[in-house]
C-alpha cells in the first residue's frame, strides 16, 4: 500500500479525490508530495472503478508554490541528477478526466499543477501566477508552455515577466479556467460536475480528451486524422451499441466502459 504522506485520497461515486493536504505551509509542492500525487493519479488512472480525478486542496489554499527551502540550495547538475520533472512529464500521461478545484492561491508549482488539470473551477477570490521570476528563476514544470498555449505569446511574456498575480476573473477571461464559484461551494460545484462526466462512456471520454490535446499541438489536418482514428474505434465498444440502441429506444443507456 503506498504511503500518503501529503496527500489524502479518497473514492467515492467513481470519483477520486486526491486532496493536497499541507495546509500550515499551504500545500506547498516537495518532490515527495508531486510523487505522491503522480503515483496516485497513475494507480487512479488503472482503476476500472474510477471514472473521473478531482484534485484539490485542504486548508487556505490550492497550492501557494513550490517549496523554496528544499530547492534554495540546489545547483544545476544536482537538478539534472535528480530529474525531477520526470515526475510532471508523467501527469500528461493520464488518460482519464482531471478536473481541478482552485481556491486562496495558485501561485508558481501550484499554478503548474492547476494547468495539468482538464478542467478548472475556481473560487471567485482564487489568486493565480508565477513569481519565479522574483526569485532570479523561471517556471520549470510546463508553465511556460501551457499559459501560452491558453493565452497567447504575449499576455503570457506579459504575466511571467511581471511576476504579478492574476484573479479569478482575469483567468476567466483568458481561458485558464472555467468557471468561477462562490469559495464555499467550488468543490460541490466540482463534484457536481464530476458526477455528471462520471456517468458518460468512459472510453468516449477518454478518447475526446486525447483527441482535443491532439488538436492543440497538430495542424488541422493531422488532428482531424486523429478525430478520424478514435471515431472509428469507438464502433468497436459495447457502450457505443448500447447508447445508440437507448436513442432508437428512448430510453436512458446503461454504459459500462466497455
Amino acid at each position: 500500500m503506498f504511503d500518503h504522506q501529503f496527500i489524502e485520497v479518497e473514492v467515492k461515486e467513481k470519483i477520486a479525490h486526491i486532496r493536497l493536504n499541507r495546509p500550515k505551509v499551504l500545500n506547498a509542492l516537495n518532490r515527495k508530495m508531486i510523487h505522491e500525487i503522480v503515483h496516485t493519479m497513475e494507480a487512479m488512472d488503472r482503476d476500472d472503478n474510477v471514472k473521473v480525478i478531482l484534485l484539490y486542496g485542504n486548508g487556505k489554499a490550492f497550492a501557494a508554490g513550490a517549496d523554496i527551502g528544499e530547492m534554495a540550495e540546489d545547483t544545476a547538475v544536482n537538478l539534472e541528477v535528480l530529474n525531477q520533472f520526470a515526475d510532471w512529464d508523467r501527469l500528461a500521461q493520464v488518460k482519464k478526466p482531471i478536473i481541478g478545484a482552485v481556491h486562496g492561491f495558485a501561485l508558481g508549482g501550484g499554478f503548474e499543477l492547476a494547468l495539468v488539470c482538464d478542467l478548472l473551477f475556481a473560487a471567485e477570490d482564487v489568486k493565480f501566477g508565477f513569481p519565479e521570476i522574483n526569485l532570479a528563476v523561471m517556471p520549470g514544470a510546463g508553465g511556460t508552455q501551457r499559459l501560452t498555449k491558453l493565452m497567447g505569446k504575449t499576455k503570457a511574456l506579459e504575466w511571467l515577466w511581471s511576476g504579478e498575480m492574476m484573479s479569478a476573473q482575469e483567468a476567466l477571461q483568458y481561458r485558464i479556467i472555467n468557471h468561477t464559484f462562490p469559495k464555499e461551494i467550488v468543490i460541490d460545484e466540482t463534484i457536481k460536475y464530476a458526477r455528471k462526466l462520471a456517468e458518460m462512456p468512459s472510453l468516449s471520454v477518454r478518447f475526446i480528451k486525447e483527441a482535443v490535446y491532439k488538436a492543440v499541438d497538430y495542424s488541422l489536418y493531422e488532428g482531424m486524422q486523429y478525430e478520424r482514428k478514435n471515431f472509428s474505434l469507438l464502433f468497436a465498444t459495447e457502450d457505443q451499441k448500447e447508447g445508440m440502441k437507448a436513442f432508437l429506444e428512448k430510453r436512458r443507456p446503461n454504459f459500462k466502459g466497455q
